[in-house]
């Protein structure tokens, strides 16, 4: 058991620093290496504007035992949806795009197959009936946004009925990506366009597309042991025959059990929108505390209040019917469900990753916080405890 009262310098594998107030969500974090068996994981929080929370501890990579420093960059897999959300909020506050135009307004080719009044609001509200790409796709492919973009533009929408609401894994990364390079006047790409008006100007280490030389601060992931079983079991119960699920999970399998690719460098080089991003949390909970404030941090603005309230606006909600999760979404964001995924607060949004990762906004308490990990367990929305007590720890402290 973790001692309740050590300062951080005596609590075993956790370094950096917390401002008064916070014990409790350090003897939280720590607890999860204490207690709960993580492996290597960064937690961040920004109160208000300030860094009032900066964690680190465990190992970068368990085979060399390179352990996890200030600066280590993880992987967030789904986080990257909120990123992009960012990008598309912009675009809609300069004109550039508006949720209830035609997709095919600023992509002509994405009319094609009946779905010349698909509208923007369903590409970022999962409600797009594009869940997954219906050609045969190889593991090479998904390194090529701007090709998978043109096969989802000749692609019809699905008729499955599970469709009408369901999570856009990877589509929604080359949909709302590809609509980015459209709608920007400069017409760059999702990576360049986040880099340059967002990373940028507020001091980000975060990349849709990392330049090789941050490669050796990236972390390396591994599958916690449940994880293989579970996930062929899971499998196993799928129907053979179902195309919609196929395509969605298993065009090329994101997660094979006897790889990683995802610790390849060509795939933390690519812009994988819809899940390779790579971040430190200190620069996500950054990010998030900007969001909580309105859109502005540091005297530096990148949304208008108004215009982050439209991003956290219900645009839908329900029950994904491919995986059973209850989800709501904003404009590209994650809001709450009953399974209060991003804490207690009823207000907060964000957007979770594969594997365990949380990041997100309470805008009440005007906190943006970050919590990345390199073990990707299995189903962590159902029964991951990592997450959770230190979210309520956290609430604690701010005064919730």
């Amino acid at each position: 058991m973790s001692n309740p009262n050590a300062p951080i310098a005596q609590l075993t594998h956790v370094h950096g620093h917390a401002d008064a107030g916070f014990e409790p969500v350090v003897r939280a974090f720590a607890a999860n290496f204490a207690e709960r068996g993580d492996l290597g994981a960064a937690l961040a929080v920004v109160h208000d504007g300030r860094l009032a929370v900066d964690l680190w501890g465990g190992v970068a990579d368990a085979a060399t035992g390179r352990p996890w420093q200030c600066d280590t960059l993880q992987v967030i897999f789904s986080g990257t949806k909120g990123l992009v959300a960012v990008c598309m909020l912009m675009l809609i506050e300069r004109g550039a795009l508006a949720l209830d135009e035609p997709v095919a307004t600023r992509w002509p080719e994405f009319a094609a197959a009946g779905k010349a009044d698909v509208r923007v609001r369903d590409l970022v509200a999962h409600t797009a009936r594009m869940p997954g790409v219906r050609a045969r796709l190889a593991e090479a492919d998904l390194l090529v946004p701007q090709r998978i973009a043109e096969l989802l533009a000749a692609q019809p929408q699905e008729d499955d009925p599970r469709a009408a609401f369901a999570y856009h894994p990877l589509t929604y990364g080359w949909l709302c990506g590809e609509l980015v390079r459209r709608a920007d006047v400069g017409g760059r790409s999702i990576g360049r366009f986040f880099a340059e008006e967002v990373a940028a100007p507020l001091g980000l280490d975060i990349w849709i597309g990392l330049p090789p030389q941050h490669e050796a601060r990236v972390s390396t992931l591994r599958y916690e042991d449940r994880w293989v079983v579970e996930s062929a079991l899971a499998e196993a119960t799928v129907d053979p025959d179902d195309a919609l699920h196929r395509s969605v999970n298993q065009n090329p399998p994101l997660f094979p059990a006897e790889t990683m690719s995802w610790n390849r460098p060509d795939f933390h080089a690519a812009e994988i929108a819809g899940g390779g991003g790579i971040a430190t949390a200190r620069s996500m909970a950054r990010l998030y505390g900007c969001l909580a404030r309105g859109g502005e941090i540091d005297g530096v603005r990148i949304l208008d209040p108004a215009t982050v309230a439209l991003g956290r606006t219900e645009l839908s909600r329900g029950i994904d019917l491919l995986s059973g999760n209850p989800l709501a979404f904003g404009v590209g964001f994650q809001l709450q469900t009953a399974r209060l995924r991003y804490g207690p607060p009823a207000d907060a949004f964000g957007h979770d990753g594969a594997g365990g990762s949380v990041h997100g906004a309470w805008p009440a308490q005007r906190v943006g916080f970050s919590y990345a990990m390199n073990e990707l367990r299995w189903r962590p929305e159902a029964d991951d405890p990592r997450v959770d007590p230190v979210l309520a720890a956290l609430h604690e402290a701010v005064g919730g």
